[in-house]
């Protein structure tokens, strides 16, 4: 990106942000601006390390990210005291396979269960001898925890428990009601370890609360927690919405097929843009609960926070400017708000333009905990820990995705993205964020260029049945 346009950008989205948290333009221009990100090149011991996912939530759901009409304030003081990227994407523009790609740090289609778009039957999974980010943390020393949204399979092949994280509260699958805790395969779907455990109180709350008692612990070794919310992931449920709930459980327990229960949870004929609010809102106030367990615990300084979503966001999302949701290619289905906090090692109020995916950050967590890659299983992402921590420039590098609609590649500004009708577009990223001036058929050379470098990763990958 230009250095004009960096600095238009910065000053769009984060002065946008900065007001929607002070409430008043007095208050905003007195507060400190964002500057632009330099490591600051200080040391400390192996860090813990805190990710947490979003699901669903769009790339400017966040006030700091520039939503007018949601106000995010615990997400929004871990931006100003850490880093907001604004150019971070998922891994894919769906929910399992981003998992796949940030468990893994690769490629979704490397492994057959990443194929899936999202996974949705017992038979497709993460392969348990699959190395993943927390057995490589593991092997390394870490106590490893998944909290929440799991969505890389079901008992009795595939559970966390098999791939690397010591312990798991939460749901297997990719949608649940909140309460009941009905999920895709009309199933009770909340789980301890590998045993069903029974609260129908609501979700996020639950989630929570266990997040919280996980960084509370006395822990004697450092640790990893993936933190996996489903808010605000359909159905449109807030804390008090218990008895729209009960009548979203009631159709799953009347269902005649997988179609019934899929409708139901999709809750075509609920939501709206309040409730949406309500949803991140709450969202916010978790993740607040949990930051604050944190400080108290004494383990703020030097735990890795990173915050971020699984894909674009969906039908009530604020996604301004892009274009698009999820299950696309476009910006809006796979760019997302991302946020690192580390006080022991990188400063605050910084703001990152460097392009990056979440097989990245896989790469990057695992080189700030000592952790080394299975050499049989090569990651795809980047470490950015040199960047982060001695100001290194990253590589150079593509960020490719492949689902079965669509294709796309980002090489620096420039995006090579093919439609669901198999037509190729061209953007200028820097100038035109929106998508919407297409440059294919005045830089055919480039085009060309970008779709074979895609084609050429593409045949890598396994292919689609």
């Amino acid at each position: 990106m230009s250095e004009i346009s960096r600095r238009a950008f910065g000053g769009l989205v984060g002065g946008g942000a900065v007001t929607a948290v002070a409430g008043t333009a007095e208050t905003a221009q007195a507060a400190p601006a964002e500057r632009p990100f330099r490591a600051a090149r200080r040391t400390s011991g192996r860090p813990n390390f805190l990710v947490i996912l979003g699901d669903d939530l769009g790339w400017a759901d966040l006030s700091s990210y520039g939503a007018p009409h949601i106000r995010t304030p615990n997400l929004d003081r871990l931006a100003r005291e850490g880093v907001r990227f604004t150019d971070a994407y998922s891994g894919s523009a769906t929910c399992s396979p981003t998992r796949f790609s940030l468990y893994t740090g690769r490629y979704p289609g490397r492994t057959p269960g990443g194929l899936a778009e999202p996974v949705a039957s017992r038979t497709q999974g993460l392969d348990p001898h699959h190395p993943t980010l927390a057995s490589l943390l593991r092997n390394a020393g870490y106590a490893t925890a998944l909290i929440g949204k799991w969505h890389c399979g079901w008992l009795p092949d595939y559970s966390p428990t098999k791939s690397g994280w010591d312990e798991f509260f939460g749901n297997h699958g990719g949608v649940l009601e909140y309460f009941s805790k009905l999920g895709q395969l009309g199933e009770y779907d909340l789980f301890e370890g590998d045993a069903e455990y029974q609260d129908l109180r609501y979700y996020t709350t639950v989630l929570t609360e266990r997040a919280v008692e996980y960084v509370s612990r006395a822990h004697d070794k450092p640790w990893l927690l993936n933190l996996n919310f489903t808010t605000p992931h359909w159905p449109w449920l807030a804390e008090g919405d218990a008895e729209t709930g009960a009548e979203i459980a009631a159709k799953i327990r009347a269902a005649k097929s997988q179609l019934d229960i899929t409708v139901a949870l999709n809750h075509y004929d609920g939501g709206s843009v309040a409730k949406y609010t309500e949803m991140v809102q709450s969202l916010d106030a978790a993740v607040g609960e949990v930051l604050a367990a944190l400080r108290r615990s004494g383990q703020e300084e030097n735990t890795v926070v990173l915050f971020a979503s699984d894909n674009g966001g969906e039908r009530y999302s604020y996604n301004w400017p892009l274009s698009g949701q999820k299950f696309q290619l476009l910006e809006g289905g796979i760019r997302v708000p991302t946020i690192l906090r580390w006080p022991a090692r990188v400063d605050g109020r910084q703001v990152s333009h460097e392009p990056n995916f979440s097989p990245d950050w896989t790469a990057t967590l695992l080189e700030l905990g000592g952790a080394r890659p299975d050499p049989a299983y090569p990651l795809d992402g980047t470490s950015l820990a040199g960047y982060l921590l001695r100001g290194e420039t990253v590589p150079e590098r593509d960020l490719f995705w492949r689902v079965r609609a669509n294709k796309a590649l980002r090489r620096g500004d420039w995006k090579y993205y093919q439609d669901k009708d198999k037509v190729d577009h061209l953007y200028n990223l820097a100038a035109d964020s929106r998508e919407q001036a297409d440059l294919a058929p005045d830089e055919p050379e480039l085009l060309a260029e970008l779709k074979t470098a895609w084609e050429r990763t593409a045949a890598t990958l396994l292919p689609y049945a």
